[in-house]
């Protein structure tokens, strides 16, 4: 059985999708874009925009109880592979070991040009 987890504390769903939907012992997160919750305005730079996109992570996380310490899979796409560098040092100051696995790909274009967007597998053990 499924079941969808929303917050106010991170950007709403723009189309038929869910922030994040629970099922079984895991929780799948969206992907998540770097977009303010509060105003909808969008930070400058790949090291902001990252920072932004895990915290609206962690707040999906914290609507269904849970810690970034329970993500055990990310996938982080990026408008450019040139911006990996900056990204990775935001996010391994996020993480800590065992760290998630993740695949990190560069897109062609993503929602609203923003730089990064990050999508989250959780558990809920």
């Amino acid at each position: 059985m499924k079941k969808a987890i929303s917050t106010t504390n991170a950007p709403g769903a723009i189309g038929p999708y869910s922030q994040a939907i629970q099922c079984g012992n895991f929780l799948f997160i969206s992907g998540q874009i770097p977009v303010n919750p509060a105003d909808g305005s969008v930070p400058e730079g790949i090291k902001a925009q990252t920072a932004q996109s895990i915290a609206n992570i962690k707040a999906i996380l914290a609507e269904a109880g849970l810690s970034i310490d329970n993500v055990v899979k990310t996938t982080v796409f990026l408008a450019d592979m040139s911006l990996f560098v900056e990204m990775n040092e935001v996010y391994a100051a996020n993480f800590t070991a065992p760290f998630p696995a993740r695949s990190a790909v560069a897109v062609k274009a993503l929602p609203k040009d923003v730089l990064v967007e990050i999508e989250t597998i959780a558990t809920l053990q």
